[in-house]
């Protein structure tokens, strides 16, 4: 299962270029998609309600990054990625998917469109390498696809107050959502994003490896200053979920489409062609045979991934991500729930908690309102 949050080992796990920024910060560490990531500072729940209220700090920096260059270097991503570039301008970012032939994603992913000779792309940890193998062996001569994992940061600034944030520090925040502009801080390039992954108004920022250490100290310092504070992948997590945001090894894989993940919406059905076309096309014409809802928790109790959704004796799905909602106070869940028991919203169904049955009722995300605009 893909970049999946657990607890801490001895394996060998790639570290981040301020990790020593976040010990002092006194974080706590998990493996995540093959990195040592901070998972909180000071409390999830506490984390999670600075993103809803004020602003938090993340960093993300062991996403993917890797770049598409060459003459037709668009076009070519534009073939294989499952949303329609046309659709977007240098300067605008875009959701996409990177399908196998038989309609499995092999990844969700951010295109950055930097001209029709360059795409920048920032894939998940965990499944970069594939990704960018995918790419390599499909581009044709003259198109170069090069895996830059290291060579930038990524830092999001996710919250209501993350504009007053960056223009503190003299950065831009006057952009449209999915927009991006390239900026300098004292004198070193970074890109800034309106981009996140929180359902807040917020920005992603990504300074060059090497140059990020003093950008996120200042930002930490200008975070604190307007009542907001430090966040680990708990509340990325709690956050995401809220929205209803998928993560990919959950929601997405090689066994879940986006039919049944209804992220269609991430998908050119027009374009004449991209990895998988026909295989969800088809699927898309037939039905899939589950599809992802979410579900609130009537009674007391967290919802975890991989529980049994009940219908009085009869299995009618599974859940594929669980929290409580520090914004709701209650457990939800993301399930992929069969289309044959035609479950629809408000219907009431049960979730296996560990052998007690804890009653729920079917909802279509997200759960909280998002602010992204």
């Amino acid at each position: 299962m893909a970049d999946k949050l657990l607890p801490v080992t001895d394996e060998k796990l790639l570290q981040g270029p301020i990790h020593a920024v976040h010990v002092e910060l006194g974080a706590t560490f998990a493996p995540f998609g093959g990195w040592e990531m901070p998972v909180s500072y000071a409390g999830t729940v506490g984390e999670h309600t600075a993103v809803r209220t004020a602003v938090g700090l993340f960093d993300v920096s062991h996403l993917g990054k890797a770049t598409v260059t060459g003459e037709g270097a668009a076009a070519f991503v534009n073939s294989a990625l499952s949303n329609d570039l046309g659709r977007i301008r240098p300067g605008k970012a875009q959701y996409t998917l990177c399908c196998t032939a038989e309609g499995g994603v092999i990844d969700d992913l951010i295109a950055y469109f930097v001209s029709d000779d360059e795409i920048f792309l920032v894939p998940n940890a965990a499944n970069t390498a594939a990704v960018v193998a995918e790419l390599a062996k499909a581009a044709p001569a003259g198109i170069t696809v090069t895996d830059e994992h290291r060579g930038y940061a990524v830092f999001a600034v996710q919250g209501p107050k993350s504009a007053e944030v960056l223009a503190s520090l003299g950065l831009p925040t006057d952009m449209e959502y999915m927009a991006y502009t390239d900026a300098e801080w004292e004198g070193r390039p970074v890109r800034v994003c309106r981009t996140g992954y929180t359902g807040e108004h917020g920005y992603e920022l990504l300074p060059r490896w090497a140059d990020s250490e003093p950008l996120f100290r200042a930002l930490v310092e200008r975070v604190r200053a307007a009542g907001g504070q430090p966040a680990g992948l708990g509340a990325r997590d709690t956050l995401r979920t809220e929205m209803g945001y998928p993560l990919h090894g959950h929601e997405l894989s090689l066994e879940i489409s986006p039919v049944q993940a209804r992220a269609g919406w991430a998908v050119g059905w027009k374009k004449p062609e991209f990895w998988g076309k026909a295989a969800l096309e088809q699927e898309k014409a037939d039905g899939p045979r589950r599809v992802l809802l979410g579900l609130k928790a009537l009674d007391r109790g967290v919802l975890r991934q991989g529980q049994a959704v009940m219908r009085g004796d009869e299995r009618v799905g599974e859940t594929t991500s669980g929290t409580f909602s520090p914004t709701l106070k209650i457990g939800i869940a993301l399930a992929l729930l069969d289309t044959a028991a035609g479950l629809a919203e408000g219907d009431e169904v049960e979730v296996d908690v560990r052998g007690r049955r804890l009653r729920c009722e079917v909802v279509r995300p997200p759960f909280v309102q998002a602010k992204t605009a």
